[in-house]
């Protein structure tokens, strides 16, 4: 089920986001000092690719100083336009029933792509149920 879920995930606007997180990571690693942002573009993009079976878990002591400037920082420069894209492709996706799952799944990766610093993808097995986590 899982891979037919992430076959229809990319169909459906995973391969879109996922170039979009790619670019960004690219523009991030032209200069050295935004490297870290790019890093975590590439965490999203494989991500947006092959979503289902693996979790957004939030990080423990993630709610640092660095993690919220970070946070700051990605939304000004670039995350509000890739939340705008998981929106776009929800909207899209709402307008189908087979997509209604999926336009869900993109709203809860809008938060995500405004605010990624402070989680780390990991298997769905792995994974607490008393844990911050973003499953799809």
């Amino acid at each position: 089920m899982r891979v037919l879920g992430n076959v229809l995930w990319l169909l459906l606007g995973g391969l879109v986001l996922a170039i979009g997180y790619a670019l960004a990571g690219l523009i991030a690693f032209v200069l050295i000092i935004t490297i870290p942002f790019g890093i975590q573009s590439f965490k999203l993009a494989s991500f947006s690719l092959w979503p289902f079976g693996r979790v957004l878990v939030r990080r423990p002591g993630a709610s640092t100083v660095a993690a919220g400037v970070g946070n700051i920082i990605w939304f000004v420069v670039g995350g509000w336009w890739l939340a705008l894209l998981h929106i776009i492709a929800a909207f899209l996706n709402a307008i189908t029933i087979i997509g209604i799952p999926f336009a869900v799944a993109h709203l809860k990766l809008a938060r995500v792509a405004a605010w990624p610093f402070g989680y780390s993808i990991v298997p769905a097995g792995t994974v607490s149920t008393d844990a911050e986590a973003v499953r799809l």
